[in-house]
This record gives C-alpha cells, sequence and structure tokens, in this order.
C-alpha cells in the first residue's frame, strides 16, 4: 500500500479582493475592520475578524508607488498647462507644490493597504499559517544583526 499525501496546499486567496479591501483601508481578510491605526501605522490584528497583521513588510513599495503615480500625473499636467497657456513660474509653483504634496499624503495609505493586502493574498512574510517564520509570535518584530560566534 501507497502511503497516501497529507499535505494539501492551502486555500487560495482572492489577490484582487485583497487588495480592493486593502485600498479601502480595510482588513484584507474580511473586509470590515479598520486596516490602520493611524495615518500609515497598520493595525496589529484586525478587530473584526482577529487576523493577524503585523507579518506585512510594505516598507519602501509604497513611497515608490505613490512617487511613481504622482510624477507621471503631475508631469503630464505640468507639461499640457505650460504648453496650452505658458503660466509664469510662480503660477507653476503655486499650482504644482501643493498638489503634488495633496496627491502624495492622500495616495500613500491606500497603496500601502493594496500592498498589504497582496502581502495577505499570497500568504507573504508569515500571513501563513505553516510558513516557519521566526517572528511569527513577536507581535513588534524588528531585524536583527547577524552575529558571529
Amino acid at each position: 500500500m501507497e502511503a497516501q499525501d497529507s499535505f494539501s496546499p492551502p486555500p487560495k486567496r482572492d489577490v484582487a479582493a485583497a487588495m480592493l479591501n486593502g485600498g479601502r483601508l480595510k482588513c484584507p481578510a474580511c473586509g470590515e475592520g479598520k486596516m490602520f491605526a493611524s495615518f500609515l501605522k497598520v493595525n496589529q490584528s484586525c478587530h473584526s475578524c482577529g487576523e493577524e497583521l503585523y507579518h506585512h513588510r510594505a516598507d519602501d513599495a509604497p513611497p515608490y508607488f505613490t512617487i511613481f503615480i504622482v510624477g507621471h500625473v503631475v508631469v503630464a499636467l505640468c507639461l499640457a498647462v505650460e504648453m496650452a497657456f505658458f503660466p509664469p513660474l510662480w503660477l507653476h509653483l503655486a499650482l504644482w507644490l501643493p498638489l503634488t504634496v495633496i496627491m502624495s499624503l492622500a495616495m500613500l495609505p491606500p497603496i500601502k493597504g493594496s500592498l498589504v493586502g497582496l502581502q495577505w493574498a499570497l500568504r507573504m512574510h508569515g500571513f501563513d499559517l505553516k510558513s516557519n517564520v521566526d517572528d511569527a509570535d513577536d507581535p513588534d518584530p524588528t531585524y536583527h544583526s547577524v552575529t558571529q560566534a
């Protein structure tokens, strides 16, 4: 008799739904609880379903994507206005600097939420219960340097 394989892969998570929930600043698992405790600080866990969220490692990706998107929008608008109206430099500064800051601050939380949702859906960085993560019991993990013996 052959031994049966008891390993079965975990059920797939809906990546699009998780990213949309994260973009709405909600828990990627249930879509109900708030993802953020403050502007960009992710809650330790969802208050609605209890899903642990501290595993995320969004790091520099949200600012990178924000700069990429805002830069393309603002530069395109700036060039279009310049070619159409030839406004003075002070008007460019008065228009584009506040627009850039406002767009960046408005887009950072939804982008970070979407990336945390993506990580949850793909079971990255400890979001998989079967993963062998060293910091699984630590709700506030920090990076430790490698020590030499």
